[in-house]
């Protein structure tokens, strides 16, 4: 059984080659499809989170699928499907996709007899839908859901969380930014952005993932080593791109998915790496609290969740 620094390395390792062949496990163009977006387990309905998102991302762009349903080998059998034998030419353990999941282990302190709890990670493997045979599991499978998200009602549920959150979102000038000391967010008007609404919100949603970590709202406090620029910008951008998954707002496919995008954060994260092995782990755990505050203010958000996980 692998360490804890193991898996923390192999997790680690994992998105940094991403990043180095040019994909940001991240930000994905998801399918205005219900069977898009943030991944889920296909027998509890409950929501992968954190790190776990970008290893299923990574998954699905490795072998090109698109459903957001995944499972364990025996709970599609309990489903009634069949995971598909592992093809020619991928090697043995790579069919299907490692997460992890965060066990609790009570231990009693010698000394005092008080009971202390910890988190261990435990790795899973999981197979996406379309590793699957079962017609009867066709409603899982994109094309086949008889719900699509338009970009009208996308935005419409964007503009009602925004409402519902109470933010001061001032519009004007050519910056986007949140402004801590009088607590409001400033962006460009709406129609200074080129596409069809998408970048606007995706740069909203990371201006709000500021907002909500502020002290009179999640007041997240960090240690010294976690307070770095890096930190929270990386929280910012996951957050943002899980809430536009959550609401159906397909990711803007332009200059942020260039080189100079995908070298800045490698060397970001390479950098912050070096220092703390659990770096990408804690980011992406917070990103997905964040995104989870902010989507509770939207009506639309009916997912259960996977039990908390540990920062």
């Amino acid at each position: 059984m692998p360490s804890q620094n193991q898996i923390r390395t192999e997790l680690t390792n994992a998105i940094l080659k991403a990043l180095e062949d040019g994909i940001v496990p991240w930000k994905q163009s998801w399918k205005a499809d219900k069977n898009c977006g943030l991944p889920r387990n296909a027998q509890s309905k409950r929501l992968y989170n954190g790190i776990n998102i970008l290893l299923l991302a990574l998954h699905n762009y490795r072998f090109g699928f698109q459903s957001r349903h995944f499972a364990t080998y025996r709970q599609w059998e309990s489903l009634g499907g069949q995971v598909m034998r592992r093809p020619d030419g991928i090697p043995s353990g790579k069919w299907g996709c490692k997460i992890i999941l965060w066990k609790p282990i009570t231990k009693k302190n010698d000394d005092s007899e008080e009971e202390k709890t910890f988190f261990l990670m435990r790795q899973f493997t999981v197979f996406s839908i379309d590793q699957v045979k079962g017609e009867h599991l066709d409603h899982l499978r994109v094309g086949h859901s008889e719900e699509h998200v338009s970009p009208g009602v996308a935005h419409q549920q964007a503009d009602e969380l925004i409402a519902n959150s109470g933010a001061i979102i001032r519009h004007g000038g050519n910056s986007a930014f949140y402004d801590p000391r009088n607590d409001f967010i400033q962006m460009p008007l709406k129609s200074q952005f080129t596409d069809n609404g998408s970048t606007y919100y995706e740069t909203l949603m990371h201006e709000m993932c500021h907002w909500a970590e502020a002290p009179s709202r999640m007041n997240t406090r960090r240690a010294a080593k976690d307070d770095g620029y890096a930190m929270g910008e990386l929280v910012a951008e996951m957050g943002s791109c899980f809430v536009c998954a959550d609401l159906g707002i397909e990711l803007a496919e332009g200059i942020d998915n260039h080189a100079a995008y995908i070298s800045h954060w490698l060397n970001q994260i390479k950098a912050a790496v070096e220092s703390d092995k659990s770096f990408l782990l804690r980011a992406s755990t917070q990103a997905s609290k964040v995104a989870d505050y902010l989507l509770s203010f939207s009506s639309a958000n009916t997912e259960s969740q996977e039990a908390p996980v540990p920062a």
